[in-house]
């Protein structure tokens, strides 16, 4: 079976906060358990570079879009290495790849007849001499009345055009804008709502998307879909490969989404591979996107329109499509230094306590907060208290009481058919793009494993009955193996460490049953976090957001 995973492509303008990094884990956590399974995965992503917010920051800072692009493109790649994301390929969107490519796609459907070149009215500011990009004109939302940019209403998830908007205002000097006239080249998403419609309802039938993907698709269908501008006057981006239209780029509808696409070919060229398997509708084909709900209507709608009109393209099968992070009980504001910054975690705290306080928390159904104060007690709770003591103290008592030597005894029957089991629920969780509810079955099982060990008490068994002594410290051993295989979607990090200590090589998605050997050099998956770091790091925080 082929897998698709498409990772949202972050914008090339500031750094990763933790509500980014929620909303893209899921797709990590697929591809990994998806390669354990033995499937086909090709996991794609990359840094947008040609977006107006890249545009925005340069604006500010008096520099260029490049060297915009490049530092935070640079930081992207550093930061998803250090937590474990295993994508396939990470590119960007100011490659010549994708450029070349993008243009090909816009080509292809101008031969095709699916756009059409008008003149429209576009926000112009003439303090600054330019024609403003979506997301340059800032105003109130016509539908809720909320603060909102020209592209879209992050309160309300209404799609905008910037002329709709109330109190229009340029976002880089504050004047209003006036309306001119300008051409570009409209896609007539209209002509796909009959069809979209259909794959929005079968999807919602399937239950393949988490139900804010169903609610808002269906919302945007009733409205009725309209043409829109697939070019933009704008300042970086790929150019239009139309004579007479030289200045004009394609814009973020066509140019972004195509990214998924585009990056597939880019990996399939560099590895001389075929991408078919992945691109090709079948229906055994699973083609997972993964990103934030304001990224919904790109991804239902807007993206398999484009594919319908391709033709002979793999439609998004499943969207897993995350609410949004709260940050001690206040809304991210990055312009206000609201947040936390990844970079910054990672040097302070294990790559793995971040995946695990974001998919245990993840904000799947309802938006989640992320408190220190949770944080770190549950790092000292669930990953340290339960899961890092039930190994450590398992493999330290045989270091010391059985000379590092395993016991090869028959194992607990109850426990052996409860981990058969946890495979096939675990994998149905994931699959289904509950990550928290997959991640809390192998948590109660590992609750479980310390109350066994407690109430075995095999420091009396080796006393007074050494064969029931092997038998507890046999399944103990078992758990431990099979419980790190199960977390390694989750857990990546810790899951190599059991790996080294026990000498188990190869992993996969199914029961190991064969006990290892030998004990290696134990030493303990996670430490404890002190108390204190709580108040040191909400001081912190306040401060920062102080100082903005």
């Amino acid at each position: 079976m082929a897998v698709f995973i498409g990772g949202a492509w972050p914008y090339a303008n500031g750094s990763l906060h933790l509500g980014h990094i929620a909303s893209l884990l899921p797709g990590d956590i697929l591809a990994r358990y998806y390669r354990l399974k033995g499937e086909e995965v090709l996991y794609v992503s990359g840094s947008d570079c040609n977006g107006t917010p890249i545009s925005i920051r340069a604006s500010q800072e008096g520099t260029t879009t490049e060297i915009i692009a490049e530092k935070y493109h640079q930081e992207f790649v550093d930061t998803f290495g250090k937590l474990g994301f295993t994508y396939d390929y990470y590119t960007r969107t100011d490659s010549l790849f994708h450029h070349q490519a993008v243009q090909g796609i816009f080509l292809e459907l101008l031969d095709k007849g699916f756009l059409e070149e008008k003149t429209t009215e576009q926000a112009y500011c003439e303090k600054d001499e330019r024609f403003l990009p979506d997301r340059f004109v800032e105003g109130r939302c016509p539908v809720c009345g909320a603060n909102a940019r020209g592209d879209q209403c992050d309160h309300c998830s209404s799609v905008l055009d910037p002329l709709e908007l109330k109190d229009k205002k340029c976002k880089l000097c504050g004047e209003e804008p006036v309306i001119r006239e300008t051409a570009h080249y409209y896609f007539a998403f209209d002509t796909f709502s009959g069809e979209l419609k259909s794959y929005v309802d079968e999807a919602a039938e399937d239950n393949r998307w988490r139900d804010n993907a169903i609610q808002f698709s269906k919302r945007y269908l009733r409205e009725g879909l309209r043409e829109r501008a697939i070019t933009r006057d704008l300042p970086n981006g790929i150019d239009v490969p139309v004579e007479g239209l030289e200045g004009k780029k394609i814009y973020v509808w066509l140019e972004a989404v195509a990214g998924y696409l585009t990056a597939s070919q880019a990996w399939g060229e560099a590895n001389q591979k075929r991408i078919e398997p992945w691109w090709n509708p079948d229906s055994s084909t699973k083609a997972y996107y993964v990103h934030g709900k304001d990224n919904i209507p790109f991804h239902t709608i807007i993206w398999p329109a484009l594919l319908l009109a391709l033709g002979q393209k793999q439609l998004p099968t499943h969207i897993v499509s995350n609410e949004y992070v709260t940050l001690e009980k206040r809304k991210i504001s990055t312009s206000n230094n609201w947040a936390v910054w990844i970079q910054d975690m990672l040097n302070a705290y294990h790559p793995d306590s971040i995946r695990y306080f974001l998919t245990v928390n993840a904000p799947e159904q309802r938006d989640a907060d992320f408190s220190w104060q949770e944080f770190i007690l549950s790092h000292n709770g669930e990953l340290l208290g339960a899961y890092g003591n039930f190994v450590n103290r398992t493999l330290k008592f045989i270091e010391k009481n059985n000379d590092s030597n395993i016991p090869q005894a028959a194992l607990e029957v109850e426990i052996t058919a409860k981990v058969k089991r946890l495979y096939p629920v675990v994998g149905e969780f994931i699959e289904a793009g509950k990550m928290k509810q997959a991640l809390n079955e192998v948590f109660d099982f590992i609750r479980e494993a310390n109350k066994y060990f407690d109430v075995q008490e095999p420091w009396k068994q080796v006393k007074e009955n050494l064969a029931e002594a092997e038998k507890t410290l046999a399944t103990c051993v078992y758990i431990i193996v099979n419980t790190a295989q199960l977390l390694h979607p989750f857990l990546p990090y810790s899951t190599k460490q059991v790996q080294e200590m026990l000498a188990v090589e190869e992993l996969g998605w199914k029961e190991i049953s064969h006990l290892p050997e030998q004990v290696q050099r134990v030493i303990p998956i996670f430490e404890r976090i002190d108390k204190e770091k709580i108040t040191e790091e909400k001081q912190k925080l306040m401060k920062q957001s102080a100082l903005n």
